[in-house]
Formats: C-alpha cells, sequence, structure tokens
C-alpha cells in the first residue's frame, strides 16, 4: 500500500481544506510530521484511517459521526476526507463524508445530511476515473479485501502507536493473548476447542442414551423369562454394561431353553390322548348313526304299506287320462267353433241396431244394394267439395296478402327508424376505431420498452450472483495467499538453514592440496562439518518450486476475481444500485400495461367489422323499403281478382249442400251410411258360417269319443287330465316306487342289519370324553406356545442387545478420543505439560515470531545488547505460554521488561512494533506496505540511542519503503529533512511540506 495525496476538509483542527502530498514525502524514504501539542499531527493519521474504514483508530472511537467536524468550519463547508493510494496494483481514491447539521435552505433551524462515500479507479488506458461504488459496506469490503487487514490490525501494523506497545511489553499474559487474539484473529483455534467440547459431551450423551437402550431391553428380557434373568446392578455410562448384560441374557436363553423341551413333551402325550379320544367317538357316532338308520327304514316301509291302495287309483286314473286325450283334438275344435259362433251372432246383433227400421230384417244381399245406392250418391258430391276445397285456398290467399301488407308496414317502420339514428351510430363505431388504434399505436410504445427493462432486471440479477462469486473469490484469494506466505516462510527458511550450511557444503569439496574456493589456501586444517539439520539445494529447490506453485495459484485467484469484478462491475452499471424486486416490479408493470394496451389493440378488427356491417345494413334497409312500396303497388290487383273468384263458388256450393252446414258435412253423412250398410252385410254372412261349422264339430266329436270306448263326449271330456295334474299323478307314483326301492337297499345292508343286533349306542359319554382330552391338549398346547414365544422374545432382545453393544462400541473409542482431544485442547489432559489451551498455543507460537521479528531490530537499536524471548512459563493462574522475557547480553540473564528504563523500555517497545507489523503483514497474506507512520516516543532517547533507532528506520525505507514519524522532538527536525509541520492558530490547524522533492 502507497499513499499518494490526503485531502481534508473541516476535519479535526483543520477548519480550511488542507493537502498532504505524500508521494513528495516519499521520496525521501524517511519523513517528520511534528507540530506542537494539540496541532493535530494524530489527526492526519486519524483521517487515513477514517478515509479506509470509515473510522478513526480504537482509542478515538469516540469521535465519529458529526463530531469529527471541525470547530473553525464555515457552517456551508461539509467535513471531507479523499485519500488517493495504490494497493495491491490498483490506483484507488477514497472520499467520505460524515453525517453533518448544515442550516436549512429554507427557513430557520438545520437538518442533517447522511453520510456519503464514494471509491473510483483509475484506468491507466483511457486516463480518467471510473467509479466502483458509493456503498458504505461495499467499500468497506473491497478495501479490507485489498489490504487484506482489519481496521484493529491496520492502527497496529501501518499506524504504530508507541504507547500501547509500550503496554504490551509490560502486560500480563491475558492482556496479550486479548491483543494478539485480536490481530491474529485466533478464534478459529478457540472455536475448535469449543466443537471438540461440544463433540465430547454429544459423544457421552449417545453413549448414555444407547445404554438406555440396552438397560430397556434388558428389563424386557427379564420379563419375557419369567424370572429366569437376574439384571446387573450398573448405570447408565458406567463401563462393563453391556458385557454384564449379554452374560445374564446367555444364562436366560439357556433356561427358557430347557422349559421349552419340557412343554414339548407334555404336548406330544396331550395330542396322543386326544387323538384316541377322537377315534373312539367316531366310531361311537357311526354305530348310533346305523342303528338310527335301520330304525327309520322300518318306519318308512310301515308308512309304504297304509298308502298301497292310493298306488292302485293313480294308476288307474293315468290309463282313462290316456285314452282321453285320443278324444282332445275334437274337443278343441269344438271348443274353438262355439266360440266362433258367439262373436258372430253378437257382432251380427250389433251392425243391424244403427240401421233404419225399413232394413232392420234385410238379408245381406238387400244391404249391399242399399250400399251400392248411397256411394253413387256419395260421387255426385266431388265437384262441390273440389270448390269448397278451392274457396278455401282464396281465403288463404287473401289472408297471407294481409299479412304481407302488414310485414311490409312494420318494415317500412323499422327502417325509418333504423335509418333515423344512422349518423350517431356511425359515429360511436367510428370513435371504437379511433380508440383500437390509439391502444395499437400505445402497444408498440411499451413494447419497445419491454426489452430494455428485462436487460436490467437480468443484469440485477446477474449483479447480485455475481456479488456472491465476488465474496468467494475474495475468500479463495485469501486462502490461496495465505498457503503462498507458508509456502515462502517454508522456503525462506530453508534458504537460510542451506546458507548457514554453506560452510560445510563447500568444504565437503576439499582436498588436501587443492586450493579452496574461498580464500585459495591449500591447506584444510578445520573444514567445517554437516550438521543435523543441513539442507541440501534439493530440498531447497524443491520449496522454491512449491511456493512459486502457491504464488501461480494465487495470481490465478486474483485475476479470476478480477474477471468477477469487471463482470460486477458491467451487470452493476446495466443494473444500477436498483434492487432485483423494484427492477422486477418495473418490468411486471411494463408487461401489465403492454397486455392491456394489447388488449385494447385487439378490439381494432372487431370494430372495423362493426363499422363495415352497420354500412352494409344501411344499403339493405334502403334496399328493402324501396321493394315493399313496390308490393304494396302489385297486391291491390291481386286482391280484386280474389274477390271474383271467391263469389262465383260461393253460389255453386249453395245448390250442393243442400239442407247441410256444408258439402263435406253431407259428404260425410253419406260415407257414414254407405259404412254401415257394408259392415251390417258383412257381419249377416259371417254369423251363417259360424253356425255351419258349430254343427260339423259336434258331429266328428261324437264319433271320436264313441272310437275311445266312452259313452259321451261329456265322459271323456271328464277324464282328460291337463299337464298339471298329469304331472302330479305321475310324480307320486315314482316317488312311491323311490321310497320302495330305499327301505329296501337299507333293510338288506350288512352293516346296518349287524349295528341293530349289537347294544343301543352313547355318543354322549364318548363326547364327553374327547372333549376332556381336547381341553387337556388346548392347556399343553398354550403353555407351550406361551414358552416358545418367551425364547423367542428373549432370543430376539437378546440378538438386538447384541448388536447395540457392536454398535456402542465405536461410539465408545469416538468418544474417548473425543474426550483426551477436548481435554488436550482445553488444557485439562495431563498429556499436556504446561495445561495450555489450543489457542494460548497459537498465539504463543506468533509471539515467537513476533518476538524473533523484533530481536532483529532491537539488538541494532540496543547496539547488541538486548534480546526478547519468549516464555511457555505459567505466570500465577493466568495462560501460559505468552511471557515475554529480555535477555541482557551484558549480564548473560533473563529479566522482566519491567525492569527496563525509559529510553529502553521505548526502543524495545518500537522494535516490538516492528516485528508485529511484520508478522501481521505476512499473516495478511503478504501485502506490501510502502507507507508505516510511527507515533511518539522518542523524546526518551538520548542522541546516541536516537541515532541508532533512526538507521534501524532508515533500513525500513529498503525496497522503496517510506517511514513517517509523528513527533513534537526538536531534535528530530535537524535529523529529517522532509517534513511535514501542523501549525495551530486561533481559526483552526494547517500544514506546510518542508524539503521533499
Amino acid at each position: 500500500m502507497r499513499l499518494h495525496r490526503l485531502d481534508l476538509t473541516a476535519f479535526g483542527p483543520f477548519g480550511a481544506t488542507q493537502s498532504v502530498d505524500f508521494g513528495a514525502l516519499s521520496s525521501a524514504g524517511l519523513f517528520l510530521l511534528h507540530g506542537p501539542t494539540g496541532a493535530g499531527k494524530t489527526s492526519v493519521l486519524d483521517a487515513v484511517c477514517y478515509a479506509l474504514y470509515g473510522a478513526v483508530p480504537g482509542a478515538r472511537q469516540n469521535g465519529q459521526g458529526m463530531t469529527l467536524r471541525s470547530d473553525h468550519a464555515a457552517p456551508g463547508s461539509r467535513t471531507e476526507v479523499r485519500l488517493d493510494l495504490t494497493v495491491a496494483g490498483r490506483r484507488l481514491e477514497i472520499t467520505r463524508q460524515p453525517p453533518w447539521e448544515r442550516p436549512k435552505k429554507r427557513g430557520a433551524g438545520t437538518t442533517v445530511d447522511k453520510a456519503q462515500s464514494t471509491l473510483r479507479e483509475y484506468d491507466a488506458t483511457a486516463g480518467t476515473w471510473r467509479a466502483l461504488s458509493r456503498s458504505h459496506q461495499e467499500i468497506g469490503e473491497e478495501i479490507t479485501q485489498l489490504l487484506g487487514m482489519s481496521r484493529e490490525q491496520f492502527c497496529q501494523v501501518v499506524l504504530l502507536p508507541q504507547g500501547d506497545f509500550a503496554r504490551f511489553l509490560r502486560a500480563d499474559a491475558e492482556a496479550r493473548g486479548k491483543l494478539l487474539g485480536r490481530l491474529f484473529d485466533t478464534r478459529r483455534f478457540a472455536e475448535v476447542e469449543k466443537r471438540l467440547a461440544e463433540r465430547r459431551r454429544a459423544g457421552e450423551a449417545r453413549i448414555r442414551e444407547g445404554d438406555a437402550g440396552l438397560l430397556a431391553d434388558a428389563h424386557r428380557m427379564q420379563q419375557a423369562a419369567d424370572g429366569a434373568m437376574e439384571l446387573p446392578e450398573l448405570a447408565a455410562g458406567e463401563p462393563g454394561l453391556a458385557e454384564a448384560v449379554l452374560a445374564a441374557a446367555a444364562v436366560a436363553r439357556t433356561t427358557v431353553a430347557e422349559r421349552v423341551t419340557l412343554a414339548r413333551c407334555r404336548l406330544t402325550a396331550a395330542e396322543t390322548d386326544a387323538a384316541d379320544a377322537d377315534r373312539e367317538a367316531a366310531a361311537v357316532r357311526e354305530l348310533d348313526r346305523l342303528q338310527r338308520r335301520f330304525a327309520e327304514a322300518e318306519e318308512r316301509a310301515a308308512r309304504l304299506a297304509e298308502r298301497a291302495g292310493e298306488y292302485e287309483a293313480d294308476q288307474r286314473r293315468l290309463e282313462r287320462g290316456r285314452k282321453a286325450r285320443e278324444v282332445a283334438p275334437e274337443l278343441d275344435l269344438r271348443t274353438r267353433a262355439e266360440e266362433e259362433h258367439r262373436r258372430a251372432a253378437a257382432a251380427e246383433t250389433a251392425a243391424r241396431a244403427p240401421l233404419p227400421a225399413d232394413l232392420a230384417d234385410a238379408g245381406a244381399d238387400g244391404l249391399s244394394a242399399a250400399a251400392r245406392r248411397t256411394a253413387e250418391e256419395l260421387g255426385g258430391l266431388e265437384s262441390a267439395r273440389r270448390a269448397e276445397a278451392r274457396l278455401t285456398e282464396l281465403a288463404a290467399e287473401r289472408a297471407e296478402l294481409d299479412r304481407q301488407e302488414r310485414a311490409d308496414e312494420e318494415a317500412l317502420d323499422e327502417a325509418d327508424a333504423w335509418l333515423a339514428d344512422w349518423e350517431e351510430t356511425r359515429a360511436a363505431l367510428r370513435a371504437r376505431v379511433d380508440a383500437a388504434q390509439e391502444a395499437v399505436t400505445r402497444a408498440e410504445r411499451l413494447d419497445a420498452q419491454r426489452e430494455p427493462a428485462r436487460r436490467r432486471l437480468t443484469a440485477a440479477r446477474e449483479r447480485d450472483r455475481l456479488t456472491a462469486g465476488a465474496d468467494e473469490a475474495r475468500d479463495r484469494a485469501l486462502g490461496l495467499a495465505e498457503d503462498a506466505t507458508r509456502a515462502r516462510e517454508h522456503w525462506l527458511d530453508l534458504k537460510e538453514r542451506r546458507l548457514r550450511g554453506a560452510a560445510a557444503e563447500l568444504a565437503a569439496h576439499l582436498a588436501d592440496g587443492a586450493p579452496c574456493a574461498v580464500c585459495g589456501a591449500t591447506e584444510h586444517p578445520a573444514p567445517a562439518r554437516r550438521d543435523t539439520g543441513h539442507v541440501g539445494r534439493e530440498a531447497e529447490e524443491a520449496a522454491l518450486a512449491a511456493h512459486q506453485a502457491a504464488e501461480r495459484l494465487r495470481d490465478e485467484a486474483e485475476r479470476h476475481r478480477g474477471t468477477l469484478r469487471e463482470a460486477l462491475a458491467a451487470a452493476t452499471a446495466e443494473a444500477g444500485d436498483a434492487s432485483v424486486a423494484h427492477l422486477a416490479e418495473e418490468a411486471d408493470a411494463l408487461e401489465r400495461a403492454h397486455a392491456r394496451a394489447r388488449a385494447e389493440a385487439s378490439g381494432l378488427r372487431p370494430a372495423q367489422e362493426a363499422l363495415a356491417r352497420a354500412e352494409a345494413e344501411r344499403e339493405r334497409r334502403t334496399g328493402a323499403r324501396q321493394s315493399a312500396a313496390v308490393r304494396t303497388a302489385t297486391r291491390i290487383g291481386t286482391r280484386d281478382r280474389i274477390d271474383r273468384e271467391q263469389e262465383a263458388l260461393e253460389s255453386e256450393l249453395a245448390e250442393a249442400r243442400g239442407t247441410a252446414d256444408s258439402v263435406a258435412t253431407r259428404a260425410a253423412s253419406l260415407e257414414r251410411r254407405a259404412a254401415l250398410l257394408t259392415g251390417a252385410a258383412d257381419a249377416v254372412r259371417s254369423a251363417a258360417d259360424a253356425a255351419a261349422r258349430l254343427k260339423d264339430a259336434d258331429a266328428r266329436l261324437a264319433h271320436a269319443a264313441y272310437r275311445a270306448g266312452f259313452t259321451t263326449p261329456e265322459e271323456a271330456a271328464g277324464a282328460l287330465l291337463d299337464d298339471a295334474a298329469h304331472r302330479e299323478t305321475q310324480h307320486r307314483l315314482d316317488a312311491m316306487r323311490t321310497e320302495e326301492a330305499a327301505v329296501r337297499a337299507i333293510r338288506t345292508d350288512p352293516a346296518t342289519a349287524a349295528a341293530a343286533l349289537r347294544p343301543p349306542a352313547d355318543p354322549a359319554a364318548a363326547e364327553r370324553a374327547a372333549a376332556d382330552a381336547g381341553r387337556r391338549l388346548r392347556e399343553a398346547a398354550s403353555g407351550h406356545d406361551a414358552v416358545v414365544r418367551s425364547h423367542t422374545e428373549l432370543r430376539a432382545l437378546s440378538e438386538r442387545a447384541a448388536t447395540a453393544a457392536r454398535l456402542l462400541a465405536p461410539l465408545r473409542e469416538e468418544y474417548d478420543r473425543a474426550a483426551r482431544l477436548a481435554a488436550l485442547a482445553a488444557g485439562t489432559s495431563a498429556d499436556n505439560d504446561r495445561r495450555m489451551r489450543l489457542e494460548s498455543y497459537v498465539l504463543a507460537a506468533r509471539l515467537e515470531q513476533v518476538a524473533a521479528a523484533a530481536t532483529a531490530r532491537l539488538r541494532r537499536m540496543s547496539a547488541g545488547r538486548y534480546t526478547l524471548v519468549h516464555s511457555d512459563d505459567r505466570s500465577g493462574r493466568g495462560r501460559s505460554g505468552l511471557g515475554l522475557h529480555v535477555v541482557d547480553a551484558w549480564t548473560g540473564r533473563e529479566r522482566d521488561t519491567a525492569t527496563l528504563s525509559g529510553g529502553e523500555t521505548f526502543f524495545a517497545s518500537l522494535a516490538l512494533a516492528l516485528g508485529l507489523a511484520d508478522v501481521v503483514t505476512d499473516e495478511a497474506g503478504g501485502v506490501r506496505l510502502d507507507t508505516l507512520f510511527i507515533d511518539e516516543g522518542f523524546g526518551s532517547l538520548d542522541d546516541q540511542t536516537l541515532d541508532e533507532v533512526l538507521d534501524v528506520l532508515d533500513s525500513l525505507r529498503e525496497r522503496d519503503r517510506s517511514v513517517g514519524i509523528v513527533s513534537h522532538v526538536a531534535d528530530l527536525r535537524r535529523r529529517v529533512h522532509a517534513r511535514l509541520e501542523v501549525v495551530k492558530g486561533r481559526s483552526g490547524s494547517t500544514l506546510r511540506l518542508h524539503g521533499a522533492g
């Protein structure tokens, strides 16, 4: 990091705008920031910190917000800090304005303006500044990523506060631990301690839970074993619980298995007894069945003997019915003839009833002649009937003319009414067309706005996605930077060790008489020997290759990060600062407006078609009006023709009707008379034919009855059986024959006859004996099933307990391992000799690095007298590993840093601050710090010591580094040529630059 320029306006003691050209000061390498007490020297450093982090150093954090504003500032001048710097190869400009209370533009009083921040980057190609962000949070994250340090680390590394390090030098282990923990961010190691403790507690809980489940299974096994198992007197979590439970379960399984064997024997005996009882009961039931069957056969034989007379009567009845069936066709014929004769006589009587008296007794021929005469008279009325039909047609034509006349009148009225509103209708339709056309134009305009809105929305989403990606790339770049730093430290360490062993490496090639490559001597009395820690060229080159590979990975990560930042900047330029939700809402609003416009525009064609249809309707109605007028003139002649024809037909019909109301009425009367006469003649003929057929049927029936052996036809009819009576009689005969055969089979069966000779059977007693044997069998089976279930359940529970014990074994091992690690990390383990926590161990390693880096400068400042070393000893009840002692080369003893004098304390603190700055810089990823500030403390040094300290500080200028000394010591103005003077005045302080080119 290199500072170029700082501009202050109304900040701290500076009322007017002041500028600091750090570029000119840095060219001298070492420069002095001096001025009287209270002039504002420290305020310049506060402004640098405020520009970078938006806050001043921790000791002065109460100077935030509007209190940063200078009391000497003009009312209308706003407080502002602008810093121009180069960091990580990028030229940036940061401008910050804290909130301030300004006078209102209108009226009296004041109002508060919010804080503002801007970040710009210089584009060397275009030669212009490009805006990056106006967000406080984004700017803070970007600067923190580039510097690789928090504000606290920056204030300890770049703005070296001597008073703080004097306290750090004399502080106890707890105070040192707090400061180092903030600088090196060892919270992750404290988190490791916490996580290990949590894993130990979780493992203990899982083991207790598993033991509780094992004990629960043991209680269930005890219940299943029914007293055959004794539980161990152990609680959950105690060692040996699983082994004790499994041993007790094995004993219980053996006992219950013996119970199963005994129960199986009892069940087998009960099954044999039950089978014997069932066989005996079955034999008794069979004997009882045969005896009852024989007795039933005897009873059925007696009943058959009683019904023998009925059997003979049914046989005779069937024989007479068979003979009567031969007469059945003639009986049916005579019945049908009698029925037809009865119907014909009734029809004749009904047909003669409506006839006139002179024809009531006429025969069939007389009735037919009368019907012919009536038909001839009906034929003479045919012409009159046609005239009457024509008259009806004329009346219909006249009615149709009247209907058409009314329709034309209505059409004319409707056309006149419609045409009267034509102009208003056409104007309304034309307005619809114009409105739809306007909607078409609006839809086209909105459609052109939709695509930019969608692009902005897509860019906003890409911006949010790239923001997350940039965070991940930043984290990866920081991680790779740490890896590169560790690889570099390893390489430098190997290189240093190899350099220390360079003499031994050269001595390995010496030979007697051969000149030395260094001094040229041919004698080598004491060549250097390689020690056990010697590093060869191959190891150094391998470490260098690993360092270079880590550097390449870090560079690739930085390039990827830069690519993401460029894409993020492009997306931000496209989308602006608007949120995705806001842009989505705008895009949705455009879509809805476009949809509404399209919906309205879709009515253009219907509106045009409606206008065309209205114009066509106007033409149609005008033509219809003219056609109706022509039809009205034509109807006048047609109506006169119809009237003349109606008069001629009505005179003709008056003569043909006679006394009837109409020709049709008279014709209907004649048609009815002719039908009655014709029907009566047919009925008379049918009655005569039916009488002849009945006489013939009587003769045929008498002859058939005689041949069948019956005296009269009536006797034959009485013997005839219908189908149902014949089937019933035949069924009774068949049933009696079947019953006789069944009884005969039973009485002749040997088994049944033999059973009838034996004593009566007692099935009830046999059933009782079988029931008792079955009850004993069920009791034995129930006892056997209970024991088998107990054995099965016990075996299943034992297997589950064994499985649970196997699963608990690795959990116990994991718990033991976690408990040992947690105790070791917490410093409570016996293996941790110094009772040092993990975080303290890491901080001790960092403090050892800091002491080594500080010693390199402290020895120069103290002319080789003092060396800083760290101590692992535990002081009192505090933490161990964070002790800090000074070794005095004059006495060869370690002593406490509190015994140093004021001047010694200063340069020891300065050396410690510089060493800590080096270590923290490497820890932050090797960020190059080209500008450092050292604040106060030089007044306690004598001239010689001051020269040595300045020589050390002057050595910091190597590799183009500049160091700024903040002090009011007058002698420093003579020793340091480049100076920035702070001049104190009543109207505020001002800045002056001296001796800087």
